[in-house]
Parts: C-alpha cells; sequence; structure tokens
C-alpha cells in the first residue's frame, strides 16, 4: 500500500468512496460533505492553495482504498481543519485512519498551522472512537459557522 497526494485520476474514487460512507451512516443529507460541490474536482481544489492538502491510500493494485486531507479554516488563528477522512468498507480496520491522520498533522504543522479542527457526527461511531483516541477535545460548539451544519459533534487538537 502507498500513501500519496491525491491525483486528478482519484477524484471519482474518492467521492465514491465518501458518497458510500455517508449513504451506509444514513447521512446523504444536506449539511454534510455528501453535498460539497468540489467532489469531482478534489485533487484541483486540495492543489490549488498551499494551505490544504489532501492524500489518498492506494492498494498494490492500484484500487483507492481512502483518504483525508487539511483546508483552511481560520488563517488568522492558525487553524486548519481536518476534512474528508473517508475509507472503503475493505480498508478498515488496518490503522489506516491512524497513519493518514498521522500524516495530516504533521503536513499541517509543517504549512504553519498550530490546530487542526474537525466536524464529525454521533452517526459515525468509528470516526469518533478515532478521533478521540489520536487526542482531539471535544468541543460544545462549532468554532465558526461551516457548511457542514448537519454535523453535531466538533473537535481540536493542539499540533
Amino acid at each position: 500500500m502507498l500513501i500519496r497526494p491525491i491525483k486528478v485520476a482519484d477524484n471519482q474514487a474518492v467521492k465514491a468512496i465518501l458518497k458510500a460512507d455517508l449513504e451506509d451512516a444514513g447521512m446523504a443529507i444536506p449539511g454534510t460533505a455528501y453535498y460539497d460541490t468540489n467532489l469531482d474536482t478534489l485533487s484541483q481544489y486540495y492543489h490549488a492553495n498551499p494551505h490544504r492538502m489532501y492524500y489518498v491510500a492506494v492498494a498494490d493494485d492500484g484500487t483507492v482504498l481512502g483518504g483525508a486531507g487539511f483546508g483552511e479554516f481560520d488563517l488568522a488563528h492558525g487553524v486548519a481543519e481536518l476534512q474528508k477522512l473517508y475509507l472503503a468498507k475493505t480498508a478498515r480496520g488496518r490503522g489506516l485512519s491512524y497513519q493518514l491522520i498521522s500524516l495530516i498533522e504533521d503536513a499541517a504543522k509543517t504549512a504553519g498551522y498550530q490546530r487542526l479542527y474537525l466536524e464529525t457526527d454521533h452517526r459515525l461511531p468509528a470516526a469518533v472512537h478515532i478521533y478521540e483516541k489520536t487526542g482531539y477535545t471535544q468541543l460544545t460548539q462549532p468554532l465558526k459557522d461551516s457548511p457542514h451544519n448537519a454535523c453535531d459533534l466538533y473537535y481540536v487538537k493542539n499540533l
């Protein structure tokens, strides 16, 4: 397996994984990443700005297994957002989420961020478990308004 920056050829695979995961959780609803307008052009979106990065995990046969990224959330206060951490069902249970989060944290720190913020939902218990296990602290409310207003859990971690 290889973890590398996203390429244009990965866009549709990442979109399909994200949508399948949210559908399985009953979260194919407005206010979630399911309706993000950049899903068809994720590679272009993340490569267009030095304050963003997205990594994909790729199996030896070239199949995209999932990915995760970060982007600017509150540049003035050094806060990036951990974004779009989704894995195909076949990739779960191997510790891949932990590898991706570690890579994102290192890359965000290198990009100059001091904190990572994320939004998730109680309907994604595996994600909640992973975030808490990797040191994210739950907040009582979002740091600021977000298009992902269907999410009900908010976390932050100092880098």
